[in-house]
């Protein structure tokens, strides 16, 4: 059958890696630990399904299944997942580039080329920071840092502080910043799923649904998730500033759509992440030997969750000829 290399040791890869296990697939991982893509994000961040609902086949995560496990506790169960299961991971190895040439897949990493027969993409639909371009005109004095690489709120600068983005993780980061800084948090709102219903079955239900076109797809990967965890009220009580979106800059200054111009210390850009496609050759695009694990709404609504990967990763076996 040939060499399938899987790039990515989260979620979608070990999907991919455990239902691929009797074809010994190579799995390769840029992080130090498996898991470690969980541990360097925000502290609080928590899932947003209860744990039933995000195991991966064979290995429910441990304690209460209706609770919400934090980012460490889902870290610790992926790493135990792939060693229950008997995934070996090549740690360290990040794939730098890409060559698609006479029908196999060369891939250079630190540790030497790699040639396989099936590729499959899982490194992670949210690698990549998205910061609108007029960030660069801001003033060098005020701070500047992203959902993706913000740890303790303690770690930021004396000031007030400007939360670009109002999805979940502005609003969880709005609301730890809000404990020892004057918070804004911009950005229109986008209402809040009642915990009950995030923890339904019903919904999880919904999620299996195919996305109807790709004209539903670029809209729904546009416009972002409502709250599960915070509520209009919630945040103002915790003391966090609703402003309008962010559209510029003047004399160095954040500009609100409303005109308004915001003094503040720091600006943490919550404005989403993309995936990394840079090391991955563009002429393999729509190979058949090419498969993608974990990019959000590729066939289901539930696509790009972690209760949706498993029958992506079903969906790309069958697609390569492993099932």
């Amino acid at each position: 059958m040939g060499t399938t290399v899987v790039v990515g040791a989260g979620a979608a890869g070990l999907a991919a890696a455990v239902r691929l296990r009797r074809h010994d697939p190579i799995v390769l991982d840029a992080g130090a630990r498996i898991g470690d893509s969980w541990r360097h994000r925000y502290t609080g961040l928590r899932l947003f399904t209860p744990a039933r609902f995000c195991a991966l086949p064979g290995l429910p995560l441990p304690g209460d299944p209706g609770a919400h496990p934090g980012k460490d506790d889902y870290a610790d169960y992926l790493e135990s997942y792939a060693d229950r299961q008997r995934i070996a991971v090549r740690l360290g190895t990040a794939v730098t580039r890409h060559v698609h040439r006479d029908g196999r897949h060369h891939l250079s990493t630190a540790h030497g080329e790699i040639v396989a027969d099936r590729l499959i993409w899982a490194s992670g639909a949210h690698a990549v920071p998205v910061i609108p371009p007029f960030a660069a005109a801001l003033d060098p004095a005020i701070g500047q840092a992203t959902a993706a690489g913000l740890g303790q709120s303690e770690a930021l600068p004396d000031g007030p502080v400007l939360v670009v983005g109002a999805g979940q993780s502005g609003a969880d980061i709005a609301a730890m910043a809000a404990v020892a800084h004057r918070t804004y948090l911009a950005g229109p709102r986008t209402g809040t799923v009642p915990l009950a219903v995030a923890r339904s079955r019903a919904v999880r239900a919904l999620y299996r649904l195919p996305v109807p076109g790709e004209r539903a797809r670029r809209f729904l990967r546009r416009r972002p998730g409502p709250l599960v965890w915070h509520t209009a009220r919630s945040l103002a009580a915790a003391g966090v500033v609703r402003v309008p979106r962010v559209t510029g800059v003047r004399d160095g200054l954040p500009v609100l759509a409303d005109g308004r111009v915001l003094p503040v210390a720091t600006v943490v850009w919550c404005t989403g992440l993309r995936p990394r496609f840079d090391w991955l050759d563009p002429r393999a695009r729509g190979v058949p030997s090419l498969g993608f694990v974990g990019l959000p709404f590729q066939h289901t609504l539930s696509s790009g969750t972690l209760g949706g990967m498993p029958s992506d990763a079903a969906r790309v076996a069958r697609h390569l000829g492993l099932a």
